[in-house]
């Protein structure tokens, strides 16, 4: 699944190539994709003008002429595709094709018809129940230090399964936990409320600088991301341990293990994250 990096690297694309674009019509080749009425969906959208795109966790936030914002959740293989013309054949798994006056195409495309979009009044994002669970944003102004370890106080359960649930702090998948906890020398299954001040403040600057450098560097290409251009992202060259069972740790040279927490696959260094330890460098 994308995570935040994978999904604003999308965002940062998508503005560039379709900011001010007006809706001639829309072709809703699988409905399903779309959640509530896709007839009304349709009708609302016609006609309106992409005024800008915003990210809130791993959605994104497409935001209309009309005060309407389409809540966009690519899930596991959901892209989109900027087509030159309506010339271009349509590619395999072309699920939603909104067409511009311009005559250029945005497509949506999902090999697992997982992804969905929803189509809310701006203003009321909360109203979605993805959204009105998230955490703060991974940045300096959102995420509090002091907050973020009165949050991982409240939980018994693992630190990995805690950071996935997207209520402590957003965005992070099990690609970036692993890479996260790797970085801090915490065992995936440390419980929550175990960590100190110290780790918690180190894991927060942590996951900061990881998601901001994932950026910058166009997301994780593991399976199938691509960016709004079709571009692979370039981090997955940067990983010391999500997807590398068995290889030799970046830091000590033991093998990587691969476990199960909370039913996801977890990778991490037996030597250098041990539960109970607290290590900084």
């Amino acid at each position: 699944m994308p995570e935040l990096p994978e999904v604003e690297t999308v965002r940062r694309g998508l503005t560039r190539l379709v900011i001010g674009k007006k809706i001639a019509a829309i072709e809703l080749i699988y409905p399903k994709i779309v959640t509530g009425d896709s007839k009304q969906f349709k009708q609302q959208l016609t006609g309106q003008t992409i005024e800008a795109i915003d990210r809130r966790g791993k959605y994104l936030l497409f935001r209309f002429s009309n005060g309407l914002t389409m809540v966009s959740h690519l899930r596991m293989e959901g892209h989109y595709h900027l087509a030159v013309s309506k010339e271009e054949p349509l590619e395999k798994h072309t699920h939603v094709i909104f067409r511009f006056t311009d005559g250029t195409e945005l497509r949506y495309l999902d090999s697992r018809k997982f992804g969905r979009m929803q189509l809310i009044l701006t203003g009321t994002e909360a109203s979605v129940p993805g959204l009105a669970k998230l955490g703060p944003e991974p940045t300096e102004a959102a995420f509090k230090k002091a907050a973020f370890y009165q949050q991982l106080q409240r939980h018994h359960k693992a630190i990995k399964t805690t950071l996935l649930d997207q209520t402590a702090v957003t965005g992070l998948g099990n690609i970036y936990v692993d890479e996260v906890l790797w970085l801090t020398f915490i065992h995936p299954e440390t419980p929550a409320n175990e960590l100190t001040r110290a780790q918690t403040d180190f894991l927060h600057d942590t996951i900061i600088r990881e998601l901001d450098w994932a950026i910058t560097l166009g997301g994780t290409t593991v399976h199938s991301f691509v960016d709004a251009n079709g571009n692979a992202g370039a981090f997955q060259k940067k990983l010391h341990v999500y997807g590398r069972k068995g290889e030799p740790c970046d830091r000590c040279g033991t093998p990587i293990e691969k476990i199960k927490v909370g039913q996801r696959g977890t990778h991490f260094c037996p030597s250098c994250q041990k539960i109970g330890q607290v290590r900084f460098e």
